[in-house]
């Protein structure tokens, strides 16, 4: 494992590699000195983005993480700056080959005998939240539940400060009185959230979408399946369903769908169809009340030890910057080992971003038929978005580039380490569910809240999201956790980070030590101890994917 000694200006991230990484802001003329060797700096370089470390002609291959990461445009230099217009991304061919692959399992004896607090489910499932879930079946029933979310949100003590709404009012008093209102400025306020009336119940979650109806067939059969995946939840313990009615998916199809997933579903269901209503008045007031009596019942569940192999982690990568492989992302990667040792399940997704990892996982894959099964998946995937005059070397955003992920093998190579270094035990399409404790690689678009959507539907009970750059996404249903790659943006953003990594930057914690970190404060969140920024924000991010070309 990789660790970063203090005062290092650069770092290498494998013996393989021809670029070296700038920890910091390198002045051109600087000597830099790595490994007995000296490299003149002939360009300003900021940190986090790389230079070359010897000459190289066109067409020559670069590495980094020890694979191929591109190949070079033009002639480029010991020292000089690895840019988009020196470099495009290249990746090797890969292919399913008979391995000795073997773990070398970290030691978890720090958490020997270590629990957390959650709601066991009567399936067994434990859930590190107990929410109530509204769905529609169609997205002509969204406006019906932000009527109802407006209406049980305050009053039950789910809604977030209203500092908003007190700053409004001091605009309105001054308008009225004829006041500027340029003067009137917003003071932050950590208010914490009103009082629950329900103390066991954690929110009430509300899953608005542009699905149900239009599109095609398959379109309202995918979302039948996320949705079901959703209702069967461990962090859900009731459902209310609206329906209009006529829509593509019908109530009916949802409801095969749950069952599929779990022949024996016990949890309270409640399902109002619109154009069986009087009216929509009496709609919304008898969905009020009846999930009002099911909040009475869900309350009834308490929290209660658990053993860490019950967790089911999602790890995921956005607004990734040039520090996402080097610090976060290894971080996350060695907590995702400890969990995996300890027998809890980890969730690897982002299918875009595995783009120059291929091998490495295919290697590590326990079986021929899973790792045929993740070689189908790529490919169709990437030949779908080449079809439409993409392809996976597209994904690196702006933003992504701007701090220096260059080429997609260079982000998809960091992003990789999420999953640390276990065997990958099983690989599953869009909405399938995870069952087998150890890794398993999720198909999903490298998207935010795509990704999570189905790391969620997966069955994730949290997820880790690393960013560089900052992001506030959440999941309606699993506690995000967010962990930054640098300490310059945990301080700026401290609203949204919760981990911050940045100390193996500066040399002050090693991966493994901010690894270990970052799964104590799992298991807090998955007790309830600590609430996730995300979750202190209701940031309920959801978007089905529609299985097009989305990177």
């Amino acid at each position: 494992m990789t660790t970063v000694p203090p005062k290092r200006l650069v770092i290498e991230m494998h013996p393989k590699d021809n670029v070296l990484v700038a920890l910091t802001q390198l002045a051109q003329g600087q000597v830099v000195e790595y490994r007995d060797e000296q490299y003149t700096i002939l360009e300003p370089i900021q940190s986090k983005h790389k230079f070359y470390t010897t000459d190289l002609a066109k067409g020559a291959s670069v590495f980094m993480y020890g694979v191929l990461v591109g190949t070079t445009q033009q002639d480029v230099a010991k020292g000089s700056l690895v840019t988009t217009a020196n470099l495009k991304h290249a990746a090797e061919p890969y292919a399913y080959r008979e391995t000795n692959f073997s773990w070398e399992k970290p030691d978890v004896s720090g958490f020997a005998n270590k629990t957390f607090n959650g709601f066991v489910r009567s399936n067994g499932q434990v859930g590190t939240a107990n929410y109530w879930l509204f769905i529609p079946t169609v997205f002509c029933e969204n406006r019906n539940l932000d009527v109802i979310k407006e209406a049980l949100h305050h009053k039950l003590g789910y809604a977030v400060s209203d500092k908003y709404s007190k700053y409004t009012q001091s605009l309105l008093e001054a308008y009225e009185k004829g006041e500027s209102v340029s003067s009137i400025h917003f003071t932050p306020s950590n208010t914490p959230q009103q009082n629950r009336v329900f103390k066991n119940i954690d929110g009430i979650k509300f899953l608005n979408h542009n699905g149900g109806c239009g599109g095609t067939r398959a379109d309202a059969a995918t979302l039948s399946a996320l949705l079901a995946s959703y209702a069967n939840h461990p962090n859900v313990g009731g459902i209310t369903v609206l329906s209009l009615g006529c829509q593509h998916l019908q109530v009916e199809d949802f409801k095969n769908d749950i069952h599929k997933l779990a022949p024996n579903f016990d949890k309270p269901l409640y399902i109002f169809e619109q154009q069986q209503s009087e009216s929509e008045e009496e709609l919304i007031a008898s969905a009020i009340r009846k999930t009002f009596e099911g909040l009475i019942t869900i309350n009834q569940f308490e929290r209660q030890p658990a053993p860490l192999s019950a967790l089911t982690l999602g790890v995921k990568c956005g607004g990734s910057d040039g520090f996402s492989g080097v610090s976060a992302n290894p971080a996350v990667g060695y907590a995702s080992d400890l969990l995996v040792a300890l027998g809890g399940k980890v969730l690897l997704a982002e299918f875009p971003e595995l783009c120059g990892a291929e091998q490495d996982l295919i290697d590590r894959c326990e079986s021929a038929s899973s790792a045929g099964k993740f070689i189908d998946l790529m490919r169709s995937y990437d030949a779908l978005a080449h079809k439409v005059g993409s392809g996976f070397h597209m994904n690196p955003s702006p933003g992504n580039i701007k701090d220096g992920l260059i080429t997609d093998a260079i982000k998809s190579a960091g992003a990789a380490k999420k999953g640390g270094t276990s065997p990958v035990v099983d690989v599953l399409d869009y909405t399938e569910p995870a069952t087998k404790p150890g890794l398993s690689l999720v198909c999903t678009p490298g998207n935010d809240v795509e990704a999570t959507t189905g790391k969620a539907a997966a069955g994730a009970t949290l997820i880790l999201f690393t960013t560089g750059l900052g992001t506030p996404t959440g999941n309606p249903v699993c506690p995000v956790i967010k962990v930054a790659t640098n300490s310059s943006l945990a301080k700026r953003m401290k609203d949204i980070i919760d981990i911050d990594c940045g100390p193996i930057i500066s040399g002050e914690k090693t991966i493994e030590q901010m690894g270990v970190e970052i799964l104590e404060y799992c298991i807090k969140a998955a007790s309830g101890e600590v609430t996730p920024k995300a979750v202190l924000l209701n940031q309920d991010d959801f978007i089905p994917w529609k299985r097009g070309v989305s990177l």
